[in-house]
C-alpha cells in the first residue's frame, strides 16, 4: 500500500480503537486534534490494518476490542468458525474456552467463539462506515471503493457464518443496525459489489511490490464468484446464479493479470511456495495471489493472523520450523489425511513408538531428528511422494515425539499428523524477519479458487467436461493424477485438498450438503470418536445472545 500511513487518529474515529501498520506501511502518529491536516490515506491503512491486526501496540496491548486480544482478530475469529468444527483439523487443547463445543458441533447462543468474530465483523463494519461516510467527496472515488469493498467482505462474513447481519451502510452511533439476512442481504451484497467493480482499479493493479494487499476489482470478482457460487444456500433456493460465477471466475483467469504458481524453486513446488514467509517477494507466489493479509514478523506482529497458522501446528523438536513460537494446538484429523491416503495407517509413511525404539537413533537435534525421519519415514517430502501430491503437506516424523493416526479421545497435539502448508520458512532459503512472528502473508482469495468456483458452477449446469477440465488445472500444478469423471463428492473432496486449513472448509461442506449429514461423517463429528451427524440447525451460527438482548432488531436463528 504505497504511501499509506497509519495514523494514531482517536477523534478521527470516535474512540473505536487503532492498531499498528500494515506490512511496509510508513509509520505517522496524526492526531487532527492537535494538527491541521492530515492525509486520508492515513485513516485508509487502518481499514486494512483491521484484517491482519488487534491493537495499538503490536501483538497485545490497547487492543481494537476487550477481551483475549490474540483470540479476537478478524481472520482468527473466522478461520475458528470454519475450520475447527470440519474434517480437516482439531484443536489439541480441549479445555480452552468453548473449544468442545466448537470441535463437537454442539455450540450454543451463549458460544463465545461466535460471538467473538460477530463483534469482531460488527466493529471493523463500524469502521469502514465511518471512514465512508467521513471521505466520500473528499477524496478519491476508488479509494471510497476500496473501503466499501472491505465492508462487503465483511457482510459476506454474516452471511456465510449467521445467515443474517447487524446491518448499517451508515456512520450513525445512535441508530441500531436493523436485521438483513438471507436473500436481502445476498441481492445487497450482489449490488453492491457490481457497483464498485467498475470504480476500483483494473483487476491486479495492486499485483505489485508497491501496492501488494490492496483491492482492486480482482478482488471484488472473487469475493463476488464466491458469493454467486453459494447463492443457492444463502437464499434458501430462490437464486441460482452459478453462470454469473463463472463469468466473474472467466474474469480472472483470462485477465491476464494472474497466473498459478507452477515452478518449482530451491525444491520447494509451485503450491508450497504460496503459503511460505516471502509470498509477498516471490514473484510468481504475488502472480496467484489476488488478494492477501499482509503480515510481518518484525512490523505487523499478531496471535490471530499467520503466527496463529504456523505456531499453532507446530511443537518444539519438529524440524524445518522457522520459529522458536510452539503453540502446539491444532493437528490434522484423520479425515483430512484420508483426502491423500484411502488408508494412511499402511499408505502414508509415518514413525511409530515401536520403530523408534527399535531404531535406537538419538532425536534431539535437527540434525538427529531428520536422520531418524530419514529411516523410518514421516518427513513431509515422503509423504508428498508417496502421496504423488503437492498439496499433502504433512509431517509425521519423530519430531516433538511420534505420532498417531486414529485415536478415541482427543488428549494431545500428537494425537494426529502434523499440517506443515503454513511455513515461515522462505522459498529464497533467507532468513526469517522474526523466529517469535510470522512473515507470511494470507492468501484471502487466490486464482485457484476461479478455477475451482469455475469447475463446480459448470457441474451444476451440467457442463461436465469443463469441470474436468479446470480441476484438472489444479491437479496438474500439484503433479498428480488428472480425474476423468466428477461428481460432487469427488469436488467436494478436491475444495479440500486444495484449500485445507485456508478458512473454508465449513462453508464448501454446507454448499454439498454434508456439514451436519450422517451421509459424511469424520472423527469426532458429533463429539462421536467415529463420527456422526448432528442436527442440520448447525449449518448456520447463532446469533449471540448478548446481541439480541441489546438489539430488539435482530432474531434468533431457528433452533437456537
Amino acid at each position: 500500500m504505497k504511501k499509506i500511513l497509519l495514523t494514531t487518529a482517536a477523534a478521527a474515529i470516535i474512540a473505536l480503537g487503532m492498531t499498528s501498520c500494515a506490512d511496509e506501511l510508513n509509520i505517522s502518529s496524526v492526531d487532527p486534534k492537535s494538527s491541521p491536516s492530515y492525509d486520508a490515506q492515513e485513516l485508509l491503512a487502518k481499514q486494512y490494518a483491521t484484517l491482519g491486526l488487534t491493537g495499538q501496540v503490536g501483538p497485545s496491548g490497547n487492543s481494537d476490542i476487550s477481551g483475549d486480544e490474540g483470540e479476537i482478530g478478524f481472520y482468527r475469529t473466522t478461520f475458528n468458525l470454519q475450520e475447527l468444527c470440519t474434517d480437516e483439523c482439531i484443536w489439541a487443547w480441549q479445555t480452552d474456552t468453548d473449544i468442545p463445543q466448537i470441535t463437537s458441533m454442539r455450540w450454543t447462543s451463549a458460544s463465545t467463539r461466535c460471538y467473538w468474530a460477530y463483534q469482531r465483523l460488527s466493529y471493523d463494519i463500524t469502521l469502514y462506515n465511518q471512514f465512508i461516510s467521513e471521505q466520500e467527496g473528499k477524496v478519491d472515488a476508488s479509494l471510497i471503493a476500496e473501503v466499501r469493498f472491505l465492508r462487503a467482505l465483511h457482510f459476506w462474513y454474516y452471511l456465510d457464518l449467521f445467515r443474517k447481519a447487524p446491518f448499517k451502510d451508515k456512520f450513525d452511533i445512535a441508530e441500531l443496525p436493523a436485521e438483513k439476512a438471507g436473500a436481502d442481504l445476498y441481492n445487497w451484497l450482489d449490488q453492491e459489489l457490481t457497483a464498485i467493480e467498475g470504480i476500483l482499479p483494473a483487476a491486479g493493479s495492486f499485483n505489485n511490490s508497491q501496492n501488494f494487499g490492496r483491492a482492486d476489482a480482482g478482488a471484488a470478482y472473487a469475493l463476488h464468484a464466491r458469493l454467486a457460487l453459494n447463492s443457492e444456500v444463502y437464499t434458501n433456493g430462490a437464486v441460482k446464479d452459478y453462470q454469473k460465477a463463472i463469468d466473474y471466475c472467466n474474469k480472472l483467469i483470462n485477465s491476464g493479470s494472474y497466473a498459478l504458481s507452477t515452478t518449482s524453486k530451491n525444491g520447494y513446488s509451485g503450491y508450497e511456495q504460496v503459503f511460505m514467509g516471502d509470498n509477498d517477494k516471490n514473484p510468481q507466489a504475488m502472480k496467484e495471489i489476488i488478494f492477501p493479509i499482509r503480515q510481518d514478523g518484525t512490523r505487523t506482529q499478531e496471535y490471530s493472523g499467520s503466527t496463529y497458522l504456523v505456531s499453532s501446528m507446530r511443537i518444539s523438536g519438529m524440524p524445518y520450523s522457522f520459529t522458536d513460537n510452539y503453540w502446539s494446538c491444532n493437528y490434522a484429523r484423520k479425515a483430512l489425511v484420508q483426502k491423500f491416503f484411502a488408508n494412511p495407517e499402511n499408505d502414508c509413511p509415518w514413525a511409530t513408538d515401536q520403530e523408534l525404539s527399535d531404531s535406537k537413533l538419538p532425536t534431539g537435534t535437527e540434525a538427529e531428528v531428520i536422520a531418524a525421519d530419514k529411516q523410518l519415514g514421516g518427513a513431509t517430502t515422503d509423504i508428498v511422494a508417496a502421496a504423488g501430491d503437492d498439496r499433502a503437506l504433512f509431517y509425521a516424523g519423530v519430531g516433538g515425539g511420534t505420532r498417531t493416526v486414529t485415536t478415541n479421545q482427543i488428549t494431545g497435539f500428537l494425537n494426529g499428523f502434523s499440517i506443515v502448508k503454513w511455513q515461515n520458512r522462505r522459498s529464497d532459503n533467507s532468513t526469517e524477519s522474526n523466529r517469535q512472528f510470522s512473515d507470511t502473508d494470507i492468501p484471502l482469495f487466490r486464482l485457484a479458487e476461479a478455477y475451482l468456483t469455475r469447475a463446480e458452477a459448470e457441474y451444476r449446469l451440467g457442463q461436465t467436461d469443463a469441470a474436468i477440465n479446470d480441476v484438472n488445472v489444479l491437479r496438474n500444478r500439484a503433479h498428480t493424477t488428472p480425474v476423468t469423471k466428477l461428481d460432487e463428492r469427488d469436488i467436494a473432496d478436491e475444495w479440500c485438498r486444495e484449500f485445507y486449513m485456508e478458512g473454508r472448509r465449513r462453508s464448501d461442506l454446507v454448499r454439498f450438503g454434508l456439514f451436519t449429514s450422517s451421509r459424511y461423517i469424520w472423527d469426532f463429528k458429533g463429539g462421536v470418536a467415529n463420527g456422526t451427524g448432528v442436527d442440520s440447525k448447525y449449518n448456520v451460527y447463532p446469533i449471540p445472545d448478548n446481541d439480541i438482548a441489546g438489539n430488539p432488531n435482530m432474531k434468533q436463528n431457528a433452533g437456537y
